[in-house]
């Protein structure tokens, strides 16, 4: 009895429904994407939008299994869920299927697909919130600290080799992860210099770029020329910029995909590629823009309809919102999202149990990016790196791992009073 009433009553449902919310959005976005008139229907397996009818249907049946778990078993199973995904990844390089360019995917026969990278991002955040809670753990530390980063960067570095660079830099957010549990706040502003240093060695020459933090370290230098420790760091600092400036281009001509750097060039306005590489995000503005305030209706956006948007139901669903429902509709799907991370941290803060607080902010860090990332790259302003848009891009991996990481979330909330 007691169990129903915690199922029932403790439940967050104001998430529920903003999560059965954005997957309605998301089904008639995917049905208006690829609509066939031929197979108008939902319940067979022969197009994207009854397949994602019976992926919503199976991920809301997993979501409801989870709710009925105890929370000490998938606390409990954390490593094992860990060790789990970090298998999956390996045999994805073995015996993966090589699709749009990464060895990402595992074939489960009848058409259905796996993409272990999704299970990656729920089975680190378990494991991350599991070491962070520890008693002895303190992230200022160093010993702490780079366990957590190495919990973090296993899976990226598997990931990195398929190679998914959208699915690896989503594991960066979990920084914010970090910060909450008492990370200096220096490493979010050393992260965010070295991502506008390795932007501005693009677009300028490296010696161009060096000549500027020298005399910008100088100026620091001479005015707080006194304080000793505070020089030495700025000159160790230089040191440290002035090399990574050099690797710059050894990175982006040797590291990255020839079809990354035609995207960075693109997003930065060095190139200007509308009928090669800029043709998915040109199209994409073109169908937002051509939404106006109301849009042009279900089922009557012309780029939607005539397929002027590769990807157009997987990772450039937005464009689909902004073409058929305009500004309007397109400002009610931000707000959902909005919404959603803003709960999401409501419900880490109220948490008794350091593990489903930082868990929570994990869920929190991982949504909030690919809703950023996926809406920015529709629009044009960052480069296209593949990764859906929560809950309403078709796919079963990504809406499956999404609602297992709400569930547990939802899970463990509902027996905030009682868990250890």
């Amino acid at each position: 009895m007691n169990n129903q009433r915690s199922f029932f009553f403790n439940v967050d449902w104001v998430t529920v429904f903003i999560y059965l919310a954005l997957c309605t959005i998301g089904w008639f976005n995917i049905r208006a994407a690829v609509f066939d008139p031929a197979h108008a229907g939902i319940l067979d397996f022969k197009t994207d939008y009854s397949k994602q009818f019976w992926y919503i249907i199976f991920s809301l049946g997993i979501g409801t299994v989870i709710l009925l778990l105890e929370s000490r078993f998938i606390i409990a199973l954390s490593p094992a869920f860990y060790i789990i995904s970090l298998l999956l990844l390996i045999l994805v390089l073995v015996i993966g299927r090589n699709v749009g360019g990464n060895q990402a995917w595992l074939s489960l026969g009848g058409g259905i697909r796996l993409q272990p990278s999704e299970f990656a991002k729920f089975a680190t955040c378990l494991l991350l919130a599991r070491y962070l809670s520890a008693t002895n753990v303190r992230i200022a530390e160093w010993r702490s600290f780079f366990i957590a980063v190495a919990i973090i960067g296993v899976p990226m570095l598997l990931i990195l080799l398929q190679p998914d660079m959208g699915s690896t830099l989503v594991f960066y957010s979990l920084i914010f992860v970090l910060y909450r549990e008492g990370l200096s706040p220096y490493f979010l502003v050393i992260s965010a210099l070295f991502i506008v240093l390795f932007l501005t060695s693009i677009l300028f020459t490296p010696l161009y770029v060096i000549a500027v933090i020298t005399a910008l370290a100088l100026i620091i230098i001479l005015l707080f020329r006194k304080n000793k420790k505070l020089t030495v760091t700025i000159i160790t600092g230089l040191a440290i910029c002035i090399a990574f400036v050099l690797s710059v281009k050894f990175i982006y001509n040797h590291v990255l995909q020839p079809h990354q750097k035609v995207r960075i060039d693109i997003v930065l306005g060095i190139k200007s590629d509308l009928r090669g590489k800029g043709y998915n995000v040109y199209q994409s503005k073109i169908a937002i823009g051509s939404g106006k305030l109301w849009g042009k209706g279900y089922l009557n956006g012309t780029q939607t309809k005539y397929s002027f948007v590769p990807a157009q139901s997987t990772d450039f669903i937005f464009c689909t919102v902004g073409e058929e429902w305009g500004f309007a509709g397109s400002g009610v799907v931000l707000g959902l999202y909005l919404l959603l991370v803003l709960r999401i941290i409501f419900i880490a803060e109220r948490q008794r149990s350091p593990f489903s607080r930082i868990y929570g902010y994990g869920v929190a860090s991982i949504i909030f990016f690919h809703v950023f990332i996926n809406i920015a790259t529709t629009i044009g302003l960052a480069p296209v790196i593949g990764i859906p848009l929560p809950f309403i891009s078709y796919g079963g991996s990504s809406l499956l791992n999404f609602t297992m990481l709400l569930f547990v979330l939802l899970k463990l909330d509902s027996n905030r009073m009682g868990i250890v």
